[in-house]
């Protein structure tokens, strides 16, 4: 118990929220073997995974989602912002 609360502790110190983390360990051992199932039914080509349509679809979506967040805090760093009466 003293263990998890000090994983607590240090996961709310550094504002990590809680649902992500629950969908993670609730959804990885699933998406871990069924990901293991299509390796298998690939016979280890994992291109052969890549160029069916609905996995290239995936990884596009997953693509635009990683870099989406990535391209909104590059933006948010470089625009100034805007100056209020109080500042001035």
């Amino acid at each position: 118990m003293v263990i998890f609360g000090g994983i607590g502790y240090v996961l709310r110190y550094f504002e990590y929220e809680a649902p992500p983390l629950i969908l993670a360990f609730v959804l990885g051992p699933i998406i871990e073997e069924r990901f293991r199932q299509a390796v298998a039914l690939c016979q280890g080509n994992l291109v052969e995974l890549v160029t069916r349509p609905i996995t290239a679809f995936f990884l596009l979506v997953l693509l635009l989602i990683l870099t989406s967040g990535l391209w909104s805090r590059l933006i948010s760093k470089k625009t100034p912002k805007a100056r209020t009466l109080t500042q001035a």
